[in-house]
């Protein structure tokens, strides 16, 4: 597949007269004579024509597909990068489709976009398949979303030659900066698998387990009712690989956003792997319950958490990558809950018991507001191994004793961490000491919160890193690989082989890709 070949785009942004970006492809230039004195002279070699930049050129038209009411041929939209053809995508997918890669084409989604309609808590199959094939561009603006409902599902695969890119329609016209975020809502995938926040009120705990046997709730950020969860763990929702996730996250009201990828429910069956979130207004990803296997996720640039885990999710995440913004926006890097949020009223040993497990993650907190770079609460259970952070403030955070007492394992952890903790209550019945979550974090194995970090290009690990060694973090669960080396990359080329060729570059972390910079469009041919 890395046969394919890319056309990069020369030019700058009609908004950015003052130089042009990372696509940019300057020809060696020509001129001066060539004068040989012996035996006569030669005449100037004519100089080469300098290349005209070569812009997209619209496609004929929109591609027909098999729900009823078609793709919508929205005109055309014009950009730094040339004139596309837009299919606004239909309100609801009723069929299986494919959004087929057609140069010049660009998808919209226009207000909420469904795959398929919810079937139910116990509902068994697929009836839906949206299909997205590599190098396909979407974009949409304001609180518009795609949204994989129960019972139905998305392949959007794309290849590491050629990703799939959802983005916002500023991207598209060039007027998006390394600072924008909030200009469009986001994906989001639902499931069947459990979730311990039961919308009825009613939920199940250790001393009534089955007390409430349908337990589903209703997506945040969303204007109409959109229920998750069931009781499939191994339900899938399809498959999400090689994706750019670009400008997205809209807050419908406070406490009430979509993110750039959002999950509800979605089971082991589901495969989430090489996905780059950027610059999201809210979390970089969030995973409300369900059993979520993810790999190889760069979180970069959220203006809240960078992963949101909660809500009893059953999840295991493997080289991470997370580097907030420089200044007054970001928050933790990773914010684990058990129910989604106590001021629901969902007791906090509501079960499922949230347990997520993190291997090989390199963490940057550059946010002025971020108090924490893990923070734990609400009685999750959290285990953190083979893992750098790069912290100005706290590193670990846990709000009460339950939460404490739910810690599976910190292992081989560095970090230049202030101190390990506020000694603050901030939830529940009890608060937790400094001291105490000192002790906790000190009785694992290889950690040092006092650590001299000397990562390079921010997630690359230097001499110091590299002086640390790993534990095999495969027992834990069979789905982290036994590697040599704590954090996300042990050297500069592990992190080209696994980022490089289908992420975007931005001033927050150049991951020298190809295919240019965040605030651009990849063209092919």
């Amino acid at each position: 597949m890395k046969n394919f070949q890319r056309t990069l785009i020369l030019g700058c942004s009609i908004v950015a007269l003052a130089g042009c970006g990372a696509d940019e492809i300057v020809s060696p230039g020509t001129g001066g004579n060539i004068i040989i004195n012996n035996p006569a002279p030669t005449p100037t070699p004519t100089p080469t024509p300098t290349p005209t930049a070569t812009l997209v050129t619209p496609a004929a038209g929109c591609p027909t597909i098999g729900t009823t009411a078609g793709l919508t041929d929205s005109g055309t939209i014009t950009g730094p990068t040339g004139t596309w053809r837009v299919c606004r995508l239909p309100a609801t997918f009723t069929s299986s489709d494919t959004l087929r890669f057609i140069p010049g084409l660009l998808y919209e989604i226009r207000d909420r976009v469904n795959v398929g309609v919810d079937r139910g808590f116990a509902s068994t199959g697929t009836t839906v398949t949206l299909t997205v094939e590599p190098g396909v561009i979407l974009f949409a603006q304001g609180n518009s979303f795609l949204g994989v409902n129960r019972g139905n599902a998305i392949q959007s695969n794309g290849t590491a030659a050629r990703p799939i890119v959802w983005t916002s329609r500023d991207n598209v016209l060039g007027l998006s900066n390394d600072a924008s975020d909030a200009q469009w809502g986001g994906v989001v995938m639902l499931g069947r698998a459990p979730v311990s926040d039961c919308n009825t009120g009613v939920f199940n705990t250790a001393a009534a387990p089955t007390a409430n046997p349908t337990c589903q709730q209703q997506l945040e950020g969303t204007a109409v009712a959109t229920p998750y969860g069931g009781s499939n763990s191994a339900d899938s929702s399809g498959s999400f690989r090689f994706n750019q996730i670009r400008f997205s996250g809209f807050e419908l009201a406070p406490g009430n956003e979509l993110q750039s990828l959002t999950t509800g429910g979605i089971g082991s069956g589901t495969t989430i792997d090489n996905l780059m979130t950027f610059n999201s207004s809210d979390d970089g990803a969030e995973f409300f319950g369900g059993t979520v296997n993810v790999r190889n996720l760069a979180v970069i640039g959220a203006s809240d958490d960078s992963i949101d885990i909660d809500s009893g999710i059953q999840g295991n995440f493997d080289t991470v990558i997370a580097v907030q913004r420089t200044g007054a926006v970001g928050d933790s890097l990773i914010e684990a809950d058990s129910p989604d949020d106590l001021t629901r009223n969902t007791p906090i040993d509501a079960l499922p018991q949230s347990v997520a497990r993190v291997n090989n993650f390199t963490f940057l907190q550059r946010s002025s507001l971020s108090t924490s770079v893990v923070r734990a609460r609400g009685g999750a259970a959290l285990s953190l191994t083979n893992g750098v952070i790069d912290a100005q403030n706290v590193c670990f955070r846990i709000d009460e004793a339950p939460t404490l007492a739910a810690l599976l394992r910190i292992n081989a952890v560095v970090g230049s961490c202030s101190r390990a903790t506020p000694a603050r209550p901030t939830q529940g019945s009890s608060g937790v000491t400094y001291a105490q979550v000192l002790a906790a974090v000190n009785a694992g194995t290889r950690n040092n919160i006092a650590f001299t970090i000397t990562l390079t290009n921010n997630v690359v690990n230097g001499a110091g890193e590299n002086g640390v060694t790993p534990i095999d973090a495969n027992p834990i669960a069979s789905f982290f690989p036994t590697r040599t080396f704590i954090g996300a990359f042990g050297t500069a080329a592990q992190f080209a082989t696994v980022f490089q060729s289908w992420t975007c570059n931005s001033s927050i972390q150049n991951f020298n890709s190809p295919l240019g910079a965040c605030t651009s469009l990849p063209v092919y041919s």
